[in-house]
């Protein structure tokens, strides 16, 4: 596994890679360790400089897809969610094909991704509108959405 740190609006962040494949994004990373060539790394920190910059809104990098059958059906759909755009628990769950009571647990694949960002996470909001939890604290779920759609709150 390689890894890199890099700095954003939403504080440090620590990218993974393994057998050529991005594995996670952390938040609140600190600086440390040398930087070492990887290709994935090099262009998962390319393309989220262009995405915080306003410069991109789709990310073109090849993912991990560690996690169930479940989990995985749910990450399929964040990254269906287009930049600028919101989808509620519920409404996950029924693109699924699945019934309401299930956005507990679309709640809870949610919370497990393990490359936010890139698979936006951040766009799936609660059924009144409001911004639920997001691993990375409220306030960075704020900061990404508004910085696709300006003015959103």
């Amino acid at each position: 596994m390689t890894t890199r740190w890099m700095d954003s609006p939403i504080g440090g962040l620590r990218l993974h890679s393994s057998a050529g494949l991005l594995t996670a994004i952390e938040f609140d990373a600190q600086v440390r360790g040398e930087r070492v060539a990887d290709p994935v790394l090099d262009a998962a920190e390319s393309q989220l400089g262009e995405y915080f910059a306003g410069e991109r809104q789709e990310f073109d990098l090849p993912l991990a897809n560690d996690g169930t059958e479940f989990q995985q059906k749910v990450w399929g759909e964040l990254r269906r969610i287009p930049f600028g755009e919101t989808a509620t628990y519920g409404e996950i769950a029924a693109r699924l094909g699945y019934e309401p009571v299930v956005s507990r647990a679309v709640g809870a694949a949610n919370g497990a991704n393990p490359i936010p960002v890139v698979v936006p996470c951040h766009r799936v909001i609660g059924a009144n509108g409001t911004l639920t939890g997001y691993a990375g604290g409220v306030e960075r779920k704020k900061i990404l959405l508004e910085l696709e759609r300006p003015g959103l709150f």
